[in-house]
């Protein structure tokens, strides 16, 4: 399979030095802007969810890396920034949780119970 050039210029490293220059919530870029930052090409539907991925990866690795639909993504600029970003990750899984429980036909605190096992 063909991969776009995009894509194949990606790296962890051109993602977070393109972050670099997005610093704060008012500094929030789209995927696809983010992607030609970091790459020099235009974006397409493959570059842009493998940039999410590279961006979960600096997520777990301790980067600040926040976002939600409304800002695009950015690096927080402080404390409130990072909770913020926090509290909406928290509410997003906790919502899906509970869908999760519903379709299992358990309840929720049973669910995360076998969470802790899995893991």
């Amino acid at each position: 399979m063909m991969h776009s050039e995009a894509k194949q210029r990606l790296t962890p490293d051109r993602v977070l030095a393109a972050m670099q220059q997005h610093v704060g919530k008012d500094q929030g870029v789209g995927i696809g802007n983010l992607v030609f930052a970091a790459t020099g090409h235009q974006p397409d539907p493959a570059a842009e969810r493998y940039c999410r991925t590279l961006i979960s990866e600096l997520r777990e690795s301790g980067t600040a890396i926040c976002g939600t639909p409304r800002t695009g993504y950015y690096i927080a600029a402080n404390a409130v920034e990072l909770n913020e970003c926090c509290e909406f990750l928290r509410k997003r899984a906790l919502t899906s949780l509970r869908i999760e429980a519903r379709l299992r036909k358990v309840a929720l605190p049973d669910l995360v119970e076998q969470l802790r096992f899995i893991d």
